[in-house]
């Protein structure tokens, strides 16, 4: 990729890469990064005239080394004084959004719901956001490569789009670098780019902003995607053959829930999931042996992730294959069970609290004075701290709290977004997200066709024929003052 100059002002900007494989506008949009001057405001000098946004790179002949120069402004356009009387349809469009009480849809590009649903269902989360508000060409580790940069700067500018939109926005920035990211997204078929797992790219896209939002600390509390939605498994692994055991550690960003015959509901499935075989070196045997590996879970996410294992390879036709069991899931999902012993020590404080307050709200007497201001359960959601590794998480005190309280997770989460799959096959079908606003209200992300939807016909996308059907469910961690 060749290096150029850019003068702009009394500013230069030396050796920024240009990819020619993508169209000038993603260079735009690295300028826009440097220097704050909007794409749609840069005029940028080249063979022939002014850089245009589609322009065709092998046409300009651009050189090593080449200095380009770029005028344009990054002030602010002043804009015209308010009315004394406003009606809806002449607000901004960023102040319509906000009225309407949801983000606007995305324009599907061809098999892109996979995508589309993916940053749905991430966009809700006000703390990624805020981390990725945050995020720019100078906080950049220089583990970050270039292409990750640009994806998060792509994440980042369209979940703002979306959010100062009333009509569908086109991702077509985003995609262009999520696939010179990943070129797997880029399959074509009968010259049509293919259908493509949700979960790879929910996956993938959450791996690459853990990269780049990462803090440049060897802390781990410096890793604000892993402090979301990072979860800390204990296993323990047994050797039936040689009757050796061992331990280990892992960190993993969503938990399978795991599909069979005897599995009907989400907790079923999850308890399948934390159980396992697998093979390795037995150093007793001294060959490779079998091995059952249990697992439980020693730290909880402010954010619960829960993939459901729908898909398998299925040899008998050499394709992706689709379980279509109806398996039920809550709206809140209590996993206290599947929690270490330590963690559910730590847990138990918390709950009681919790019991407590739900039982002054049913007028039942609880196991703390009915006088006593300190009894008191604070819910806290926005101001919590991120993650619990078994410690208590404190955050600045709410008004009317003690400024001595802490917040505590209780091991009890609230569903906050559903990612669904209609069809029977994973090389097809289509993908929909189903969100929760802060307002309490669902509203169903069918790519550009945003719709409101009823709280009890989100447990209803369960399963059990051609219907949306969940493949990745998002919880949201409820805590405790105390």
């Amino acid at each position: 990729m060749p290096r150029v100059s850019v003068k702009w002002q009394k500013n230069v900007f030396d050796g920024i890469e240009i990819d020619t494989s993508l169209p000038p506008y993603v260079f735009k949009a690295q300028l826009y990064d440097l220097t704050g001057v909007p794409p749609e405001r840069q005029k940028i000098m080249v063979k022939g005239g002014l850089l245009k946004d589609d322009g065709d790179w092998s046409a300009i002949g651009l050189k090593e080394g080449q200095k380009l120069m770029m005028m344009g402004t990054a002030d602010e356009i002043v804009k015209a004084p308010e009315k004394a009387i406003v009606f809806a349809e002449d607000l901004p469009e960023e102040a319509q959004a906000t009225n309407l009480g949801y983000s606007a849809g995305l324009v599907n590009l061809g098999n892109t719901c996979y995508m589309n649903s993916t940053v749905q269902c991430l966009k809700s989360v006000p703390e990624l956001k805020s981390a990725l508000s945050n995020y720019s060409l100078a906080a950049r580790s220089n583990d970050v490569d270039q292409t990750s940069h640009m994806l998060t700067v792509a994440t980042r500018e369209l979940f703002g789009e979306l959010d100062r939109s009333v009509n569908a926005v086109s991702p077509t920035q985003f995609w262009m670098v999520l696939r010179k990211k990943y070129p797997q997204f880029s399959q074509l078929q009968n010259g049509m780019h293919m259908q493509q797992d949700a979960e790879e790219c929910w996956t993938q896209l959450l791996y690459t902003l853990s990269q780049s939002l990462k803090a440049p600390t060897s802390s781990e509390d410096s890793d604000a995607v892993k402090a979301l939605f990072g979860v800390n498994l204990r296993s323990r692994l047994h050797c039936q053959e040689s009757g050796e055991e061992s331990s280990e550690t892992e960190s993993v960003y969503s938990l399978k829930c795991h599909i069979s015959h005897e599995v009907n509901h989400l907790h079923e499935g999850l308890k399948h999931g934390l159980k396992g075989e697998l093979e390795k070196t037995s150093p007793a045997l001294g060959r490779t042996a079998l091995y059952v590996k249990e697992s439980l879970i020693d730290s909880l996410p402010r954010y619960l992730t829960v993939q459901f294992v729908r898909f398998f390879w299925k040899r008998e036709s050499n394709q992706k294959a689709k379980i279509l069991r109806k398996v039920d899931y809550p709206l809140v999902l209590d996993i206290f069970d599947l929690c270490s012993e330590d963690l559910r020590k730590k847990l138990e404080a918390p709950r009681q609290k919790l019991r407590d307050e739900e039982g002054k709200k049913l007028g039942l007497q609880t196991s703390a004075k009915s006088g006593s201001k300190d009894s008191d359960v604070k819910m806290t959601d926005a101001e919590a701290s991120a993650n619990v590794s078994g410690e208590s998480s404190t955050v600045n005190p709410q008004e009317g709290a003690s400024s001595e309280k802490e917040t505590h997770m209780t091991g009890i989460y609230d569903l906050v977004a559903v990612l669904t799959h209609k069809g029977r096959s994973a090389d097809s079908g289509h993908y929909v997200a189903w969100v929760k606003q802060e307002s309490g209200k669902w509203i169903q992300y069918d790519d550009d066709n945003p719709s409101m939807q009823r709280e009890e016909d989100i447990t209803k996308l369960s399963g059990g024929g051609d219907w949306h059907m969940a493949y990745i469910t998002m919880y949201k961690a409820r805590f405790v003052s105390m």
